[in-house]
């Protein structure tokens, strides 16, 4: 246990997975949740202060795992939005509290909403599971110590923002400066809502921007507290904003005039109307990470029951809802039917139930829609030809959206459930016999987000590794991740990066300063 808790402590990594420890000696090390956390912040954040919304509009957010009510939200619209940017508009000023702020003050900030967020992470973790439906010992040990990381490690970057001086020809001084961009717009997922905001804050804020942030509509609520966090950590008013509602929001901050920057994380249908929208009222700055349906490749010398166990986190980590999945994965022929076998073996044994049960692996998906899409996937797999091995439907005697583990064998390439993200617990297995082959397939796909190889030949794993077409590579490991390692997609998985150095330049304006030293002395 303790090797495993270093582990914890040095990488942000969500292939811990409560299969993988005896449960006794984990549980212990897990505080006891909320199971019913009282809903505190429910209107809409603006200049450091709570609204309702200008329409007198709400809207319910639902408990995934018992189909039920959990709160009313305000419901931001048009009007709200031209406020909240207006607010982030003043804050960003030339000469306003949070602009003549020491770089290294920003850094503070961060480190003290950290800070808070560690003080309240019990809450915040059961937060996330009543809204959300994930199981809480995953909430607690992977969303909220990742999404605390993240904001300390961008916090160490503030006052590191520095340009360069550049030698020029004649009696010039040249350097240069990167400069925050402005008012931000930051719209965020469903399926990992307390990370992704800190993705987007820690560097937004540290390089000196102000931000007007959208939750998802179906799980607002820990967005909605980490306002109140960021209030009480000191950040000035109007730095960041938080606005509760649907898309008709996101698409007025995308078309409004005096928002410069649009970071998204979503589908890939509305990345692209995002992408069309984003030079109507002016010409923003825009990442986009999307979609993906990715490849794990497993190869005939790869330890067993360490690839079968990873395969297995890969898909159905977080009920499937992860832009990353393992949805494709190849197996070698020579241990084709082995995996199989064991695969299901182990999806069979994957416990669903009630989320703040610490023995649960699986909650349920996050709504009814979800829930049906994936149910609908699984019907065209069996349809299209694919063997279904376990699983298949909607998980009886549960009230909330449970979908059953799922497992596919004899898939084909150009099958539905091997095209389409299902974002959702169905694993897809292939066959492959040569590595140029699976090369070829792997790549044969719109998206590029992410892929997985294991194999113990490193000559395989550096000719594979290059060939890929995909934003992260992980090599005999699977969905592990670090706020220093830049995150993002190649192709239809979208453009820019999340975390690292990289994630800074999404944030920033370079400017460049040339000074004439060719002055006569007077």
């Amino acid at each position: 246990m303790l090797r495993l808790i270093k582990s914890l402590n040095s990488v942000e990594t969500v292939k811990f997975i409560l299969s993988s420890v005896p449960q006794k000696r984990y549980n212990s090390n897990i505080p006891t949740p909320q199971s019913m956390p009282g809903i505190k912040y429910t209107g809409i954040f603006i200049n450091n202060e709570w609204h309702e919304s200008k329409s007198g509009q709400k809207f319910r957010t639902i408990n995934p795992a018992e189909g039920t009510c959990i709160a009313e939200i305000e419901r931001s619209g048009a009007e709200d939005v031209d406020l909240a940017v207006e607010a982030a508009k003043c804050a960003f000023r030339f000469g306003s509290p949070w602009r003549r702020l020491d770089a290294s003050r920003r850094g503070a900030l961060l480190n003290r909403l950290a800070n808070l967020m560690e003080r309240d992470r019990v809450y915040l973790a059961s937060l996330e599971t009543f809204d959300n439906g994930k199981p809480y010992s995953m909430s607690y040990t992977v969303d909220l110590p990742m999404s605390i990381r993240c904001l300390r490690y961008f916090a160490g970057w503030a006052d590191k923002n520095h340009g360069k001086t550049i030698p020029m020809d004649g009696k010039f001084f040249a350097y240069t400066r990167y400069e925050p961009v402005g008012v931000c717009a930051q719209i965020i997922p469903w399926n990992f809502p307390l990370v992704m905001a800190s993705w987007k804050l820690g560097p937004a804020l540290a390089t000196g921007n102000t931000v007007v942030l959208k939750p998802s509509e179906q799980t607002c609520l820990s967005a909605l507290y980490l306002a109140h966090l960021i209030e009480e950590a000191g950040f000035p008013s109007g730095v960041v904003n938080v606005l509760p509602g649907f898309g008709d929001v996101g698409e007025a901050l995308v078309n409004h005039c005096d928002v410069q920057k649009v970071a998204f994380t979503g589908s890939t249908e509305v990345g692209k109307l995002i992408q069309q929208s984003s030079g109507n009222a002016n010409l923003k700055r825009v990442t986009l990470e999307l979609g993906g349906k990715n490849s794990m490749i497993v190869f005939a010398d790869a330890d067993m029951d360490y690839a079968v166990e990873t395969a297995h986190n890969g898909s159905f980590f977080n009920m499937g809802q992860n832009c990353c999945a393992a949805s494709r994965i190849f197996v070698e022929e020579k241990m084709y039917d082995e995996f199989v076998d064991r695969s299901v073996e182990r999806a069979t044994k994957r416990l669903l139930g009630d989320p703040f049960d610490l023995k649960v692996e699986q909650g349920p998906q996050i709504d009814e829609k979800q829930m049906k899409k994936i149910l609908d996937l699984i019907d065209s797999g069996k349809k299209d030809g694919a063997k279904l091995l376990t699983g298949g439907a909607r998980q009886e005697g549960m009230p909330g959206y449970f979908v059953q583990p799922t497992v596919f064998a004899d898939v084909k390439d150009d099958m539905k459930i091997s095209r389409e993200e299902i974002f959702g617990p169905v694993q897809q297995i292939m066959c492959f016999k040569k590595l140029n082959e699976v090369i070829t397939r792997a790549n044969d796909t719109h998206y590029g987000l992410a892929a997985g190889v294991f194999t113990k030949d490193i000559d395989k794993v550096n000719y594979i590794v290059q060939a890929l077409q995909a934003g992260i590579v992980w090599v005999n490991t699977y969905n592990n991740f670090a706020s220093q390692v830049p995150f993002g997609g190649f192709k239809m998985s979208g453009y820019g990066r999340e975390n690292g150095e990289e994630a800074l330049r999404n944030y920033t304006e370079i400017k460049s300063v040339i000074v004439n030293l060719n002055q006569k002395n007077s």
